[in-house]
Order: structure tokens, then C-alpha cells, then sequence
């Protein structure tokens, strides 16, 4: 294994074009992209194949066992002018233009205004996962991620050093097997995006740190398990790690939160620290996910536990968050497991109630984000009446009348059969198992009760009686909008009560699409090895930009028509370095 020092800023030169003088593609070099429509139907259904897939088939589309062959760097970071360093962390970044865009532009400036002091930019950018939505590909890291980053830092800034870019997966980016996500990261020449330089050439990545501390970032395929190239890699980076040390362990996923409810979760994070890290005797101080897209932070004895998903994508609420965690969780079969812990909930945001507030924006917010969904609630609806009002009819009717009936029976299977499957059941081991098998069904007859609503005003309205094929036109173009409005606005009750009761809370989010509540983590080890974390919200992102085309060649194309107000979340978090006692 090579060990790779920090190379000098301007060790490798890049072409940058143009400057744009507007928001044109042709201009930019990518097309921005509006918020994705998570409950679009199309959208629904494609990924939730390419998620069967990777569950069924994942294994044959790892490609981690391929990446033995790739370099095996550990980087080196620790040396620099007055043995500081600072670094940001920003993860679920590759969604909507706008969100993305407003938190590179922040992560981009030489320094930040926060609450009065000046923060620098991180000589480090680390991406937690998630860095494309909703499904990784050229185009779409192109459009979503690369695109924004490089208008946000055209070049890297003159006379300093370049700042570079490390990247975790996460199941978004795992979708094609890592392929894309390999190509963008881990390029062996002119590995760049905007002013940022990319080093690693795995998935997965060690860096040393000044002041003795270290970061290990860990590549889990959906939580299952770290193969075995992955873990030699670990093991020769652990060679240069001594007992006096402190790690920051970055995961695609926040296990120790799953684990409340599916306690086999952390076992790979748990394993990772009880054979690779804790031979070492350091200790691993700061553990960082992203994947839920808010921000959170449990403390204990030991360590600090931070979600921090506020990179872009729509914003989940922070509500059904537990007070308190055991980690490793005492149900966990594993046989060896770590001596289990306690960690306090210590902050969150959005807030509780915040979250709560926005969550009850699903009326308005899910029509308007999600028109294909309302038209797909309006077409079944519209069929199950059709098929209610006509079962008598249509044995009168002519043979084509006949053959726009559809079986009664087949409709009610079918609402049935997708509001179960929108449930989600677990497995039956799951202590929410039944919770979401009986709301799912209540949902179901909800939906149905409906129908039948719709077919009782329709028996009694003169269209039924016209020559056919009169009543169908007339369901198309007046009953069927006039049902999709109340059967999406029946799915937003729906969403409230079940995310009130711990089931589909995170479609009650996706289905807004809400753009702000957005964070991300600014942190400086200091030269006696004290590391600060800033925790960095931004309550609302810009949404017109005005290009800059006079601006210096490091200078963002885009700039805010408002300017961003970024805050402090709390108050720094300080986590003591090498030498001092071990809690």
C-alpha cells in the first residue's frame, strides 16, 4: 500500500471555459434540473425495480471485489503550514438545481460569515453519499452534482492550495453497480470537478490527518456487509494508526439510528471498529452519515454520533426521532458485539415542531409536486367508479362498450395491492410488521370508500343515462380531475397519520419535495488536536441566480439575486484530540 501526500495546488492544469453570461445549458455546460417528483409513477416504479435488483442481485453487481486491483492509497493530509486544517462534510446533495446549487455556493466561498465569525473554506470537501438522484448515470451526475460544484468553483483559487474532494456511495450511487460513481471519482487523469482535485481511487478511502487524528470512510452495499478487499485496505491503513489517535468514521448510512427499529443494522459498522480499528487502540470520536436527509446529533461517553443530510435533496423530518439510543442495540445477534452504549438526542434541524409544521404542507405541496401521481390517483379512481356505476350496464351494452369494461374485482385488487405495497411491510420479525400491514389496508378501504362515494353522485347525475360513449368522456374530462384532487388529498391524510405512527414517514417528506432546511458540517482540528464542528444551516435557498460572467476565474458563474443567511445550528461542538483522557 502506498501512502500519498497532499500535492501543491497547482500541480495539474485544467482548461476552464468560459465564463457565462446566463443560465443557458449551452452556456453552462449542464442543463439545471428542477426537484424531483419522488411519487411520480414512472419514477416510483423504476426505482423501486432497480432497488429489487440491487437486493436480489446485488452481489453479482458489486464491484467492490473488482476494486483490488485499483490503487491502494492511504492519503496524507497531516502536513501543512501552521498544522491546522479545516474541512467541510456535505452529504444527499444531487437533487434540485436550486437546493444543490445554494449549498455549493456556500462550501465554495474562501470563508463564511456565521453568527459573526469567519469560518475558511475546507482544504477537504467530503461527499457522504447520495451524490445523484435518483438514480446514478453520466448525464445525472453531470446535470445534478458536477455541474453546480463546477459553476460554484470554476478553478482552484491562485496562490493557494487546491482544495480536494474525497466521495462516499450511497445506495443512490450503487444503483448501476458503482459505475458511474467510479468513473466521476475515482479517475486516475485529470480527476477534477470545478476547482476541486480528486485523489481517491477506490469507493472507499483512508486519510491521515493532521495532529494524529484520521479518517476512515467505509463503503457498506446497503448496510449488508464490507468485502474482503475493503478490509485488507483498512487493515494496512490501521498499520500507520497508533493507540493515541482519534478517528472520524464516515458510513453511507446512520445504522445506530436504524438500529432502533432493526437492530442487525450498525452489526457492519460494529464489526468495522471491533476488528479494524479497535486493534489500534485509538479511538473513534466522530462517527458522520448521511442518508437521512436532516440533521441530528447523539452524544455520549465516548463518541459523537451526526447525521447531516442536508446537502440538497428534499428535507425528512426530524420528529420520529428517538430521545435516546443504545449502540451497539442489546437485541443484535451478533455474538461479539461491542459493549452496547447510551447516546442522548443533544440537537436537531429542523426541530420538532418545525418538522411537524411542514409535515401538514403535504396538501398543498403534494398535488403541486407530484402531478403524475394525482393523475395516476385520478385514472384508478376514475376506472374503480366506471366499473361500480357500469357492472349492470355494460352487460346491456354494445361489444365496444363491453370492451372499455373493467372487472370490478381486478380494480379492488389492485388499490388494494398498492396501498400495501406504499405501506411498506417489513419482515415479520419487524416489531412495526402489523403496523404497516393494517394501515396500508386501511388505507386501501379508504381509497376504496371513496369510489364509492364518487359512484353514488355519479348514479345520480343525468350523464350516466347519455349514448355512450358520452359518460365516459364526461368521467375523463370533469369526474376524473375533480377525484384526483380528493383521492391525493385522501393520501395526504393518510400520510400524516401514518407518519405520526412511525410507518411512510419519509414519502410524507419526499412527496413535498421541500427544498429548505439544508445543512452541512464545517470543521477545523486545530494544532494541538482539538477538533471543532460547526454545524451550518441555511433555513432558505435561493431560487433566481444572476450569472457573473466579469468574475475572476475562481469566482462562482451564478450568484444569489438574495443573499443566503447561513446560521449555526448549535454552538460548535468541540471534541478533545490526541493526549487527552480517554472518556
Amino acid at each position: 500500500m502506498s501512502f500519498v501526500p497532499r500535492q501543491d495546488p497547482a500541480e495539474s492544469e485544467q482548461t476552464v471555459p468560459d465564463r457565462p453570461s446566463s443560465m443557458d445549458p449551452q452556456e453552462l455546460g449542464f442543463t439545471p434540473k428542477g426537484p424531483i417528483g419522488w411519487l411520480a409513477p414512472l419514477l416510483l416504479l423504476s426505482t423501486g425495480l432497480r432497488a429489487l435488483l440491487a437486493i436480489l442481485f446485488g452481489a453479482y453487481l458489486d464491484k467492490r471485489e473488482l476494486q483490488n486491483a485499483l490503487d491502494d492509497d492511504v492519503f496524507d493530509h497531516s502536513a501543512t503550514a501552521d498544522g491546522e486544517l479545516w474541512l467541510d462534510y456535505v452529504a444527499d446533495l444531487g437533487d434540485g438545481f436550486d437546493a444543490t446549487y445554494s449549498m455549493a455556493h456556500l462550501l465554495a466561498r474562501p470563508e463564511l460569515e456565521v453568527d459573526g465569525d469567519l469560518l475558511p473554506r475546507g482544504r477537504l470537501l467530503l461527499m457522504g453519499g447520495d451524490q445523484v438522484y435518483p438514480l446514478a448515470s453520466g448525464d445525472g451526475y453531470e446535470n445534478r452534482m458536477k455541474g453546480p460544484y463546477r459553476a460554484a468553483l470554476p478553478e482552484a483559487p491562485a496562490g493557494e492550495p487546491r482544495p480536494t474532494l474525497f466521495a462516499l456511495p450511497g445506495n443512490h450511487d450503487w444503483y448501476d453497480g458503482l459505475t458511474a460513481f467510479l468513473r466521476l471519482f475515482a479517475r486516475r487523469k485529470d480527476g477534477h470537478i470545478g476547482g476541486w482535485r480528486t485523489e481517491q481511487r477506490r469507493s472507499y478511502f483512508a486519510v491521515k490527518l493532521p495532529a494524529n487524528w484520521w479518517l476512515f470512510a467505509v463503503d457498506e452495499q446497503f448496510g449488508a456487509y464490507i468485502d474482503d478487499p475493503q478490509l485488507l485496505y483498512f487493515e494496512r491503513a490501521a498499520e500507520g494508526v497508533g493507540p493515541d489517535d482519534r478517528i472520524i468514521l464516515m458510513t453511507p448510512s446512520p445504522t445506530w439510528v436504524k438500529a432502533a427499529d432493526a437492530p442487525e443494522e450498525y452489526d457492519a459498522v460494529d464489526y468495522f471498529i471491533r476488528t479494524i480499528l479497535a486493534p489500534t487502540r485509538a479511538h473513534v470520536r466522530v462517527l458522520v452519515s448521511g442518508d437521512l436527509h436532516h440533521y441530528a446529533r447523539y452524544t455520549g461517553e465516548d463518541r459523537e454520533l451526526i447525521t447531516c443530510g442536508g446537502g440538497g435533496a428534499y428535507l425528512l423530518g426530524t420528529q420520529n426521532l428517538p430521545e435516546e439510543l443504545t449502540v451497539p442495540a442489546r437485541e443484535t445477534l451478533t455474538r461479539s458485539k461491542s459493549r452496547s452504549r447510551t447516546y442522548q438526542l443533544t440537537e436537531r434541524f429542523p426541530d420538532a415542531a418545525t418538522s411537524r409544521k411542514w409535515g401538514w404542507g403535504v396538501f398543498h405541496r403534494l398535488p403541486r409536486r407530484n402531478a403524475g401521481f394525482a393523475t395516476m390517483l385520478g385514472i384508478i379512481q376514475t376506472l374503480t367508479m366506471l366499473a361500480m356505476a357500469g357492472a349492470g350496464a355494460a352487460s346491456q351494452g354494445g361489444s365496444i362498450q363491453r370492451l372499455f369494461t373493467i372487472p370490478l374485482v381486478l380494480m379492488l385488487v389492485i388499490i388494494m395491492a398498492a396501498t400495501i405495497l406504499f405501506a411498506q411491510p417489513p419482515g415479520a420479525s419487524s416489531p412495526k410488521h402489523a403496523r404497516h400491514w393494517i394501515l396500508g389496508i386501511l388505507h386501501g378501504f379508504a381509497q376504496i370508500a371513496l369510489a364509492v362515494g364518487g359512484t353514488y353522485i355519479w348514479l345520480r347525475l343525468e350523464f350516466r343515462l347519455w349514448e355512450w360513449p358520452g359518460p365516459l368522456v364526461v368521467a375523463a374530462v370533469a369526474y376524473g380531475p375533480l377525484i384526483a384532487v380528493l383521492a391525493t388529498q385522501l393520501t395526504a391524510v393518510y400520510l400524516l397519520i401514518a407518519a405520526g405512527l412511525g410507518v411512510n414517514h419519509n414519502e410524507l417528506y419526499a412527496g413535498q419535495g421541500i427544498e429548505d432546511g439544508k445543512s452541512f458540517l464545517r470543521m477545523h482540528i486545530d494544532a494541538d488536536g482539538t477538533l471543532t464542528i460547526h454545524p451550518i444551516g441555511l433555513r432558505k435557498v435561493c431560487h433566481e441566480w444572476v450569472p457573473d460572467p466579469t468574475g475572476t476565474p475562481a469566482s462562482p458563474w451564478l450568484r444569489p439575486k438574495t443573499p443566503l443567511d447561513p446560521h449555526r445550528i448549535e454552538p460548535p461542538v468541540t471534541v478533545a484530540g490526541p493526549g487527552a483522557p480517554r472518556p
